[in-house]
């Protein structure tokens, strides 16, 4: 079994000369399938086997990883990883998770394993309907391609305090994109979906139509003089307004005095009745998990609770070095010591939908596509490309391109509002964002 193997390697690296040890298994199976113009183009198909493990001897520590379990691999990789702890540097904040944090008794039922396998020909199906669906839309002149996915991984890990904690996750995607226009005149649209389970995925066919709705309304894509007015982030890519947030609240990014809200906690950063959740517990979330990557225990949390930042996310490692207790927000690979992540971070909305922020806006920008974000860590300057369209008296007017949007995102924090249009389409979500008097720079 597994669990056993873990167990196994753990007692192995103790045995060594480890004071402490966790270890890391995770199985994965994928197919994917990819068309274009109605021609299978790709399929790829994976199976991996991967082990991952930490060893602690004194305050120092060794992360090794491999794909061969066999006997004399993890014999191996045993006296590697402790031959390599024994020569780092020491690291005062090295070390496996308080035991009085860990996960224990039943863990929550997050209804994220579909046990439905497709067929290549599912998938290829799929991918052929989306595809097909978006070259019908008036306009749409060639196609990128459609893909269709499915994949099913199993993590589990193994601490030397006695902890043993495992889950198991499926994931499916469906996407289309297409180009609209000819010549010189052409611009990309698309459109794609990721889900726990296989009934959760749109219906191909309607997917397709979108992404072609989306490619076509880029034709015809103007640029525009360099000006200050309303910008609007519509919500399927406005959670990148918070993605800068969410790394500055990391806790090893706040110890190392690299964040830009380092002095921020316990302040009003939005407006009052403003809230950012996260929650590692929704039922078929795309970042739900039982426990963290250190086997800490999870909640739900208000990252974010009528405008004021509440927390930082916390390691065990980082938590000792701001003197704090870790927030269960442990990330890691196979081949490195955890990290930081969220799970499922919700912007939660506001009461009026895209109409009527626009409404409200009455003329401004509404960005529809972003690319080329630049980030000052340390103070919060913030630039990205954007394309989308330009509204006047509340409606859209026309396309507009090469634009690039800036500011400081602790005054774009302070003015946002949010909007009712919440979609779950991801791991993280926002609803549609505007903020008033956005720099511009156009031509």
């Amino acid at each position: 079994m597994d669990e056993n193997l873990l167990n196994d390697l753990i007692g192995a690296a103790i045995k060594a000369g480890a004071d402490g040890a966790d270890a890391v298994l995770a199985r994965r199976q994928s197919l994917s399938i990819s068309v274009r113009m109605d021609a299978l183009e790709e399929v790829e198909r994976e199976e991996a086997r991967d082990l991952g493990l930490r060893v602690f001897v004194g305050k120092r520590q060794a992360v090794v990883s491999g794909s061969d379990t066999s006997a004399s691999a993890r014999e191996k990789l045993v006296e590697r990883a402790v031959a390599m702890a024994r020569l780092a540097p020491e690291d005062p904040y090295a070390s496996l998770a308080d035991p009085a944090l860990l996960a224990k008794g039943p863990r929550p039922d997050l209804d994220l394993l579909d046990t439905y396998e497709p067929s290549p020909e599912e998938l290829e199906h799929l991918a052929r309907m989306a595809e097909a669906s978006a070259l019908t839309v008036a306009g749409v002149s060639n196609s990128d391609g459609g893909s269709a996915s499915w994949s099913s991984a199993k993590w589990l890990l193994a601490t030397s305090d006695g902890f043993m904690g495992t889950h198991a996750a499926s994931g499916f995607g469906l996407s289309a994109s297409v180009i609209a226009g000819e010549g010189a005149s052409m611009e990309r649209g698309g459109e794609g979906r990721s889900t726990r389970w296989h009934t959760d995925l749109p219906d191909a066919a309607g997917l397709g139509l979108e992404a072609g709705r989306r490619a076509v309304a880029r034709l015809g894509a103007r640029k525009i003089e360099s000006t200050t007015a309303p910008v609007i982030f519509e919500n399927r890519l406005a959670i990148s307004l918070f993605g800068p947030l969410i790394g500055a609240i990391s806790g090893s990014a706040v110890a190392r005095g690299v964040s830009f809200l380092k002095d921020q906690l316990g302040q009003s950063l939005f407006s009052p009745g403003f809230c950012i959740s996260d929650d590692p517990h929704r039922v078929r979330g795309l970042g739900s998990s039982p426990f963290d990557d250190e086997g800490v225990a999870n909640r739900s949390m208000n990252l974010i609770e009528d405008g004021v930042l509440t927390t930082w996310l916390l390691n065990t490692a980082s938590a000792k070095q701001l003197g704090m207790v870790s927030t269960g927000h442990a990330s890691r690979t196979m081949a490195g010591a955890p990290g930081v992540s969220t799970s499922n971070v919700t912007v939660h909305p506001g009461q009026k939908d895209l109409a009527g922020l626009m409404a409200d806006a009455k003329t401004g920008l509404l960005v529809t596509s972003m690319f080329g974000p630049s980030l000052n860590a340390n103070t919060g300057d913030w630039s990205i490309g954007v394309s989308g369209q330009w509204f006047e008296d509340g409606a859209p007017a026309y396309p507009v391109t090469e634009i690039t949007v800036a500011g400081n995102l602790i005054d774009f924090y302070k003015r946002l509002m949010v909007g009712s249009d919440l979609e779950l389409r991801g791991a993280s979500n926002a609803p549609s964002v505007l903020i008033d008097g956005v720099a511009i720079a156009g031509r």
